[in-house]
């Protein structure tokens, strides 16, 4: 557990309230606006939390770093769940229900729930969530369908940031892409998005190998651990805990293969290593990049552009990004491959947790 913080000072005043409780209001925003208006209420509750007794709004209160970046809000979101997906408050029932609409009623269960629980509640605000999610697979196949028509159909995927690797599953995924049929007919995973535009291209796509990387990475075979991944979905969202379930299963039979690594050392560890001829080597990521710190972005950035300028067309490489535009707010589908144009190509964009594609390309 982590230390309080009650007793340090990062200079919070009238000026850090201001900063915190934007971010807060702000990741409120962001939730409605993804049709998450329950979370909205437990994130706008924060608020209220910051100038209450706890440990956790005294830690809230003094946040140190950007809330928003940080996805502050979005982590005691999660503690809160877990409370409630595993049976220690069921007061929690019927905010989750939307039986709970006002915020002021919200803000004092919230309160209440908080002073019960808070040394429970206070070291899920030690790290970011595992937003892990299975939806966002559906980006990653399509970049590759698109893909496929120009540098090759078989490809070796490399994810930076896999959390518990439920992306690192994506090969063994159904599809139904406006139409457009991927994966194994018999999957327990159904990914099927609204989609919005054109479909994407009907092609082949091969993966011959797919693994991933995380600091932390999680086992879903652990009961409480893909208790805890699970608590980071919103619980309006029950088709996403469906899946949540259906990749648990998954992960259960044959675990994803994810490593224990820095960013950008496993990103340079993987293109040092061999290629096979004719397959195209992948880095992607979703919902990830603002978690790894701008010198370190930098470096994974530069050192895929140069490695980029050295590939031929026997060994090509490609990078798959589905990332929240931090001033629009929406989650773009952006591809950039060698050899080809140096420069990046907006596919679509998508809902934060796949729900729906809007299909962008040619």
């Amino acid at each position: 557990m982590a230390e309080p913080i009650m007793s340090q000072d990062f200079g919070a005043g009238v000026m850090d309230d201001r900063r915190i409780a934007e971010g807060i209001k702000v990741q409120a925003e962001h939730c409605r606006r993804n049709n998450a208006p329950v979370t909205a209420h437990i994130v706008e509750a924060q608020l209220a939390l910051m100038h209450g007794p706890t440990l956790c709004g005294h830690r809230i209160a003094r946040w140190p770093g950007l809330p928003l970046e940080d996805a502050m809000p979005l982590r005691l979101a999660g503690g809160f769940h877990h409370l409630h997906l595993t049976g220690a408050d069921d007061r929690l029932g019927p905010i989750y229900k939307g039986e709970v609409t006002e915020q002021a009623e919200v803000d004092a269960l919230i309160g209440a729930i908080t002073r019960d629980h808070d040394a429970r509640l206070l070291p899920w605000l030690d790290g970011p969530p595992q937003t892990n999610e299975a939806g966002r697979s559906a980006s990653f196949m399509a970049a590759l369908l698109w893909l496929s028509r120009r540098i090759g159909a078989r490809f070796e995927m490399n994810e930076i940031g896999a959390s518990a690797g439920i992306n690192v599953m994506m090969e063994r995924y159904h599809y139904d892409l406006a139409g457009v049929s991927v994966g194994p007919a018999a999957s327990p995973m159904r990914i099927k998005p609204e989609w919005r535009g054109s479909p994407p291209p009907n092609a082949c796509v091969e993966i011959t190998q797919i693994s991933g990387c995380d600091q932390a990475p999680v086992d879903l075979s652990d009961p409480e651990a893909a208790m805890r991944v699970k608590s980071y979905v919103w619980p309006e969202n029950i088709d996403r805990l469906g899946r949540m379930d259906a990749a648990i299963a998954l992960a259960t039979e044959m675990r994803p293969n994810i490593v224990q690594a820095d960013a950008l050392d496993w990103v340079l560890e993987r293109l040092s290593a061999p290629q096979e001829a004719d397959v195209v080597r992948i880095f992607n990521h979703s919902i990830v990049w603002q978690y790894i710190p701008e010198e370190r972005r930098q470096k994974i950035r530069a050192a895929i552009e140069a490695a980029g300028q050295h590939v031929t067309p026997e060994r090509p490489l490609g990078w798959i990004m589905l990332e929240t535009n931090r001033e629009t707010f929406k989650h773009e589908l952006m591809v950039k491959y060698w050899p080809g144009p140096d420069s990046w190509h907006l596919l679509a964009e998508a809902q934060a947790h796949g729900a729906w594609i809007h299909w962008l390309a040619d």
